[in-house]
């Protein structure tokens, strides 16, 4: 199992606008595109600072690292700029793969 790691923070005034956009549209968008078999969501709290914005991780779990580079290659682009487009710097995302050890 390969995880699609995706880190975001959000400025803390977007957070409910953000997390129903997330669970709503993109979270779904994502999912339909085929290539992953589950996902999840979750909200950091260990480094909580005022000010610093709010840090929100999503992790999608793909059979292999085969459909994840087609995901990566053919939906991730046009989903991508989509958020950009909708929250620009207020939701910064960094990505990254994990594997699963048995």
């Amino acid at each position: 199992m390969i995880v699609y790691n995706v880190t975001v923070t959000i400025e803390e005034n977007i957070e409910d606008q953000w997390v129903k956009w997330m669970k709503e549209e993109h979270i779904p968008e994502v999912m339909a595109t085929g290539y992953f078999k589950e996902n999840k969501m979750f909200r950091l709290i260990s480094h909580l600072k005022e000010g610093e914005g709010l840090t929100y991780v999503v992790q999608y779990f793909a059979e292999s690292k085969g459909i994840l580079n087609q995901y990566i290659t053919k939906a991730a682009p046009a989903l991508q700029q989509k958020t950009a487009d909708k929250f620009g710097e207020k939701a910064l995302a960094f990505r990254s793969l994990m594997e699963q050890v048995d």
